[in-house]
């Protein structure tokens, strides 16, 4: 079976959450880009390097300056991480 095959058999909203709670993904992000993803967070200064942790769906989980703590949440909540660069 070919990716045509299954990328025509599933719809885009068993797309949207293929991978739901079973995956997660690892983001290194500036602090300039933080209110986007995460409306809720505080304002920071900018060129601030952190990391952050999503869900499958792109929700976001966890921010941080620490990327170890990504790791440890995904692992809290049973997620396999993969990155993203």
């Amino acid at each position: 079976m070919g990716l045509k095959d299954i990328s025509s058999s599933l719809s885009k909203n068993d797309l949207a959450h293929l991978g739901e709670g079973e995956v997660g993904y690892i983001r290194k992000m500036r602090s300039d880009e933080v209110s986007r993803c995460f409306p809720e967070a505080p304002e920071m200064g900018p060129g601030i390097d952190l990391w952050a942790l999503f869900g499958a769906d792109g929700t976001p989980i966890l921010l941080t300056d620490n990327r170890s703590s990504t790791f440890f949440k995904a692992a809290e909540d049973d997620l396999k991480t993969v990155t993203l660069h």
